[in-house]
């Protein structure tokens, strides 16, 4: 594809969604080959973009598939797809991706698909194709050019503090090299020395502070390569990077509220930060946090937020655990022992944690309590530390 046919993608919606959901249907079968084909072809035309991805591929071989089957699927509602698209452009500088680099990536793609698709393939599904990874590739260009004038694609951090909470659980401080704009809620992905081009999401524990600090939590998963270093392997005086805050767990203006908070495991982190923020900006007639784990050993900072508790009237902290019959506390699951608590129609609700646990406390809070679901606002940790991609490294 020549800089023209690049210069063309810019199409403002891609024609003929039909064709592309067609062959994409006809390459399931051999979708994995298929993946592993369009690497091959990208390597091979471009070999200088292998060392932009990780070492192992496969997590990104399952990005990748994804990211097709969204883009076929969304192809229908450009609207819908625009802000994600965007989003997508504004994190791939953190890559190093280039505008250059979606030609080549648009060539392996049609040359993966061609090969595959068998007798579904023809000139139609090509320029349907093309006009729609190109729709995708432009917006993302726009949108990773607009975010280079007013922020850096990534920030240089030192850790100044690391403290093992649990066995499997590290709450890390570092110190970016110059000021990380964000709200409290958000996150940040984070790359380690220790592996290279592997970036992972963690929330920011902690409201904006006047030195810049972050606080991070983070627990090793058994198969994590970044959540493993940073736990097991990360010292003080370590450097990493972080991409810039994202995420959509943040308050809806600066008005007195009334608020439930609910996190589960590590989703304490942008809810801690949340709380602090309610403190600093006087934003709460009351604001209730529950803190769920298995086992007591797990509620691995709820010291600081018992602290605060002591320290604000308006707030109420209930650690919870779920397998631990020896526990002095609320035991339960987190949506049993919220419901246990009353009524939260007329609070604003903030919940993150597992998938699981985030589903069955929607359900619980919005069917059997009355909340609206308007007020709910919800991050899950296993969403967000898989994180998402289109077409680039991962």
């Amino acid at each position: 594809m020549n800089s023209n046919e690049t210069q063309a993608w810019s199409a403002d919606v891609p024609r003929d969604a039909r064709l592309v959901q067609e062959t994409l249907a006809a390459v399931a079968p051999a979708a994995e080959d298929l993946v592993s084909h369009f690497y091959a072809l990208l390597f091979v035309d471009r070999p200088d973009l292998r060392a932009m991805f990780p070492p192992m591929m496969d997590a990104q071989r399952d990005r990748l598939l994804a990211a097709l089957l969204r883009l076929a699927t969304g192809a229908h509602a450009p609207a819908a797809q625009r802000e994600f698209l965007r989003q997508l452009g504004r994190d791939h500088r953190k890559y190093g991706v280039l505008p250059e680099h979606y030609a080549a990536v648009g060539s392996a793609l049609i040359g993966a698909l061609a090969r595959y698709c068998g007798d579904r393939w023809s000139a139609a599904a090509r320029d349907a194709w093309m006009a729609l990874y190109g729709w995708a590739a432009g917006i993302m260009i726009d949108a990773a050019e607009e975010d280079a004038a007013v922020s850096p694609p990534w920030w240089d951090a030192r850790i100044v503090a690391h403290e093992h909470r649990a066995p499997d659980i590290a709450v890390i401080t570092v110190a970016p090299d110059r000021p990380l704009p964000y709200r409290p809620g958000q996150h940040v992905t984070v790359e380690t020395p220790w592996w290279p081009r592997v970036w992972r999401h963690y929330s920011i524990a902690n409201a904006p502070r006047a030195d810049g600090l972050l606080e991070l939590h983070v627990r090793a998963l058994p198969a994590g390569w970044v959540s493993q270093a940073l736990v097991h392997h990360a010292r003080v005086g370590d450097h990493i990077r972080l991409g810039p805050a994202r995420g959509a767990l943040v308050m809806r203006g600066e008005s007195l509220r009334r608020a439930l908070c609910i996190a589960g495991g590590t989703g304490l982190a942008p809810i801690k930060a949340l709380v602090e923020h309610m403190a600093q900006r006087q934003l709460a007639h009351q604001a209730y946090v529950f803190i769920g784990a298995r086992h007591s050993s797990e509620l691995y900072d709820v010291r600081s937020l018992a602290l605060m508790s002591e320290m604000y009237s308006w707030l109420h902290v209930v650690p919870t655990v779920s397998e631990e019959l020896s526990f002095d506390g609320a035991r339960g699951t987190l949506p049993d022992i919220v419901a246990r608590y009353g009524n939260w129609h007329d609070h604003d609700v903030f919940i993150s944690g597992s998938s699981a646990m985030v589903r069955a406390t929607t359900s619980r809070l919005t069917l059997d309590l009355g909340v609206a679901p308007g007020r709910l606002l919800t991050e899950s940790l296993d969403t967000v530390s898989r994180g998402e991609r289109m077409l680039g490294p991962g």
